[in-house]
């Protein structure tokens, strides 16, 4: 049975365009953390070692939603 999202919790929709140059820098440790636009305008920063699951030799594409607890900490990272 899979679990309902608590109230408390939202998703933020973002888009990326990382470019795998940039993504060199989560790989050497001097990213921590990914700034994004949401698509409602809101500033956004999730941990970097997020996005390792949907790096390709191009980058990171996508669309992806967020879901985030009462206390802004990401719960999970989905693309879509």
């Amino acid at each position: 049975m899979a679990s309902t999202p608590a109230a408390s919790n939202r998703s933020i929709i973002i888009r990326l365009n990382i470019a795998s140059e940039e993504l060199l820098k989560l790989y050497r440790g001097s990213a921590r953390e990914v700034v994004a636009t949401s698509l409602d305008g809101q500033k956004i920063r999730f941990p970097a070692e997020a996005l390792k699951p949907y790096v390709t030799h191009n980058g990171v594409q996508g669309q992806f939603t967020l879901l985030v607890d009462a206390n802004n900490k990401l719960i999970d990272l989905r693309r879509y």
